[in-house]
């Protein structure tokens, strides 16, 4: 005859490590009520174009980060300098580079900055930085 009474432990375990595992793997804004307007960090993967002539610079043209997790408060930065930019997706942003900001071929360092949203001092991380990638001026 099986026995039809479990601990009650047995039946808290597979809940447990489901919550210890989502906690992991989504950090703690995701059980934090209080974190619904923490923004997350921005990431970057892709610069369009990565190459330029330095003739396209003194014209203007729209440099195309491509990445994730942007908002649209997200700003890209290139040498320090924040520029107007349009988020076009979540995974896209847009700016446009002039001899503004860069003043002669070389490397230039593009990061994507997200403020942080109001999450104030509830235990939420919110915003952040990007790694830096490099845009080429020949």
């Amino acid at each position: 005859m099986p026995n039809h009474h479990r601990a009650q432990s047995e039946y808290l375990r597979p809940l447990s490590t489901f919550l210890l595992a989502l906690l992991l793997l989504q950090g703690c804004n995701a059980l934090n009520p209080l974190c619904g307007s923490a923004r997350p960090a921005p990431i970057i993967g892709a610069l369009s174009p990565s190459t330029i002539a330095f003739a396209q610079v003194q014209k203007g043209f729209v440099l195309t980060v491509n990445g994730g997790q942007f908002v649209s408060a997200s700003i890209v930065v290139v040498n320090g300098a924040t520029l107007s930019t349009l988020a076009t997706s979540r995974k896209q942003l847009q700016t446009t580079i002039t001899i503004a900001v860069i003043s002669a071929a070389g490397a230039a360092s593009v990061t994507v900055n997200t403020p942080s949203g109001n999450s104030g001092n509830l235990g939420c991380t919110s915003g952040g930085t990007s790694h830096a990638l490099l845009l080429t001026i020949t």
